[in-house]
């Protein structure tokens, strides 16, 4: 009695399809690696799987997060900034970007809108350490008749809306070919673009 009903309990076991020992065969491994369920797997496989892997993505989230801040250069205003854009997961790309005191102004504006609490204070300080240590000087030239609309919006700090019209006037009108084609746009800031003008290429 005591054999059978073991080797009932281990056929339960196989068939709910996530013991140990098979959640680890080859082919679930290829699946985590691959970063997807197969099909042949069974629904308890898919579901572990999908775990492990959420799992795994958010460890190297925090991993590479960590070491982003590390990174970051010594100075008045790190600590707020670490402090105040922690959680922000775009703030890698935004400062691989680099930007202008406008440009950082703008997504400093943006943090605010999405919820950031800080005094002005803090967030001055921030401004001040991201212009100083990620400045826009590195970044090239636009060519507003080739870039999209985040490159126009955060390289000349343009509201989204006007970027938006720049790529909708440049499709139905063809290539600008100097800053006064640009400064027709409808709705777009013509003292802005007359700024930036040394960072415009045609």
């Amino acid at each position: 009695m005591r054999s059978s009903r073991s080797s009932s309990h281990q056929e339960g076991e196989r068939k709910r399809g996530c013991s140990r020992v098979k959640c680890w065969d080859p082919t679930f491994s290829e699946a985590l690696t691959a970063g997807r369920s197969p099909k042949r797997l069974s629904a308890s496989q898919r579901l572990c799987g999908g775990f492990l892997v959420a799992v795994f993505r958010m460890t190297l989230f925090v991993l590479f997060s960590a070491n982003l801040w590390a990174q970051l250069p010594e100075g008045p205003g790190r600590e707020e900034t670490e402090r105040l854009c922690r959680s922000c997961h775009e703030l890698e790309r935004s400062v691989s970007r680099r930007q202008d005191r406008d440009g950082w102004q703008a997504t400093l504006n943006k943090m605010v809108a999405f919820g950031t609490k800080g005094t002005d204070q803090e967030f001055a300080l921030i401004l001040d350490y991201l212009t100083k240590h990620f400045p826009a000087e590195e970044v090239p030239p636009v060519n507003v008749n080739k870039a999209a609309a985040i490159e126009l919006e955060s390289r000349l700090s343009l509201r989204r809306s006007q970027a938006t019209a720049i790529i909708a006037y440049r499709t139905r009108n063809g290539k600008f070919k100097s800053i006064e084609d640009l400064k027709k746009v409808p709705g777009v800031d013509a003292e802005k673009i007359e700024a930036k003008k040394d960072r415009i290429v045609f």
